[in-house]
């Protein structure tokens, strides 16, 4: 059976590859998954249709049959455990693998979208000056955890696994605050992850989405 996802049908990234439906189409494109996929707009994001598959109105969804699910890191973790090739058959292996999605998730993307939303939601703010050191600092002091950890390794824990998929998909969203490039070893590891052909299907895959309604390609700050 051929799952389907749902999509911006108007991404806010402009095709940077950053909307989390990326996540899901890389998942899909690494384990050879066919997949369809749902366009929606803003509007039908909070009709009950789309509730019904995600309550708190948000992308993506992922439909297989009778299974409904919403949150990346879960649709990851189930095309991770349903298709081989994202996660290691060695059980200690396997659970470190899923380890990783739940740090990338859970500890290493929040100070990063807090640090979007300073910058795009917060900037008018009279404080907003004041508070942007601090929230960088934050985002610094979690890059270089990650980057001793990381090491000279290509990967989180040997073999590529949905862990680094996460974590690349993460540290994604920093490219443009040059912030990232203050940890050359995270930096590689990102460029590796996206030199996957896997990757590069996925965002060629969400980019179309963005050029073929006319829209054309720009820059994001996100």
């Amino acid at each position: 059976m051929i799952p389907i996802i749902t999509a911006f049908e108007q991404s806010p990234d402009r095709g940077q590859g950053l909307a989390r439906d990326t996540r899901v189409r890389w998942a899909l494109e690494e384990v050879g998954q066919p997949y369809e996929v749902r366009l929606v707009s803003f509007r039908a994001m909070k009709e009950s249709s789309h509730l019904g598959r995600h309550p708190f109105g948000q992308i993506p969804t992922y439909e297989e049959g009778n299974l409904a699910l919403f949150e990346t890191g879960a649709i990851v973790f189930h095309i991770a455990e349903c298709h081989a090739g994202l996660l290691p058959e060695d059980a200690n292996a396997r659970a470190r693998a899923i380890t990783w999605i739940f740090a990338a998730l859970n500890t290493v993307e929040p100070p990063i979208l807090e640090l979007a939303n300073a910058k795009l939601l917060e900037s008018d703010r009279s404080w907003s000056q004041e508070r942007l050191p601090l929230v960088e600092a934050r985002v610094r002091n979690r890059l270089d955890q990650l980057s001793v950890r990381l090491g000279n390794a290509e990967w989180l824990d040997r073999a590529f696994s949905a862990g680094d998929l996460m974590m690349v998909s993460v540290l994604l969203r920093l490219k443009s605050s040059g912030i990232l490039d203050e940890f050359p070893n995270l930096a590689t590891y990102v460029t590796r992850g996206e030199g996957r052909p896997a990757y590069k299907r996925a965002f060629a895959a969400q980019l179309a989405v963005f050029t073929d309604r006319g829209f054309g390609r720009g820059k994001c700050d996100a």
